[in-house]
């Protein structure tokens, strides 16, 4: 569509039909169709709920990104952070650091005061990024990744309510929480006995604090996702030893819905199911077949807006 409007307004505000790519789930369950931005290697953009694309970035790759509340869409890629407004037009920008050493970005989080936060990964400086609107940066918060693979430093971070931010790390194993001066505070590891230890690879890709104050994690070539307490316990495991289908193809984004579910996106997977929305007693309600997915935001559940800033 050439009306970036008309296609936020369609996609957040009306009701799009009787869905596509979708799986019941249970007898119990009703059926289910959301609408959903798409961060991946094959597209970034929007599509509807009948899995038509309403909106093209007009570049694949990205690898987190947001529709914002004013309908702007924010993405990351690896070298460059952008939002484009209503006409398409970049209304915000921030490029990779230049050095003679590799850089990538992996995070792109609009805060509440405005702020736009990005990590950067590096050989010689791996840290967090607080940039205002000008592309000014306001906050660097040094990160301790563990490793000088630059690939595999860390993912998705985000920002607390408690001014602290929390940022999975892959190849150290642990989802760690800074302070903005760059004090670890609190560790969760991911490669303890009860998981496999090290060598089911339990590397952490994607860490959101819930509202209870837990924290959900995936992990990406353990292929399995959880939910532990503030103590670190596990209060709540999936893998693909719950499901025939084998749906965890390297779980990259995931998002807590509203109603509880969990979306995870199967981004290793080369057919088959790219995105699965899951229950609490682990039954799959819903299912996307298309594009492949790195990140993704869930914007509609049966035509309804999702509600609340989303936990992703």
């Amino acid at each position: 569509m050439n009306n970036f409007k008309k296609v936020i307004l369609s996609v957040l505000c009306t009701c799009l039909g009787t869905g596509f790519s979708l799986n019941a789930g249970t007898k119990k369950d009703k059926t289910i169709t959301h609408s959903v931005f798409i961060a991946g290697p094959q597209f970034t953009g929007i599509i509807d709920e009948q899995g038509e694309v309403v909106w093209d970035s007009g570049r694949s790759g990205a690898r987190d990104g947001y529709v914002l509340p004013n309908g702007n869409v924010l993405v990351c890629w690896g070298d460059e952070v952008k939002e484009f407004d209503k006409d398409k037009n970049v209304i915000f920008s921030y490029k990779k650091r230049q050095t003679e050493g590799k850089v990538e970005l992996g995070t792109a989080v609009r805060l509440e005061n405005g702020n736009t936060l990005i990590t950067e990964s590096s050989n010689d400086m791996p840290r967090l990024l607080e940039v205002d609107k000008s592309g000014n940066i306001i906050v660097s918060v040094p990160l301790q990744p563990e490793t000088d693979n630059v690939h595999m430093q860390t993912r998705m971070a985000r920002k607390l309510s408690s001014g602290n931010y929390l940022v999975p790390h892959l190849l150290a194993f642990a989802v760690k929480e800074y302070t903005p001066s760059g004090e670890v505070v609190n560790v969760f590891k991911t490669d303890r006995p009860e998981l496999g230890g090290k060598e089911a690879e339990n590397w952490p890709f994607t860490a959101i604090r819930l509202k209870n104050g837990n924290t959900l994690i995936n992990l990406t070539h353990g292929n399995k996702t959880i939910e532990v307490n503030k103590k670190g316990e596990i209060v709540w495991k999936v893998s693909n030893e719950d499901f025939e289908e084998k749906p965890f193809q390297d779980p990259c984004g995931a998002q807590r819905l509203p109603n509880g579910n969990t979306v995870i996106a199967s981004y290793g997977a080369k057919e088959g199911i790219k995105l699965f929305e899951l229950n609490r007693k682990k039954e799959m309600v819903w299912k996307y077949t298309g594009y492949k997915v790195h990140d993704f935001q869930i914007l509609t559940t049966n035509g309804v807006p999702v509600k609340g800033t989303p936990m992703k």
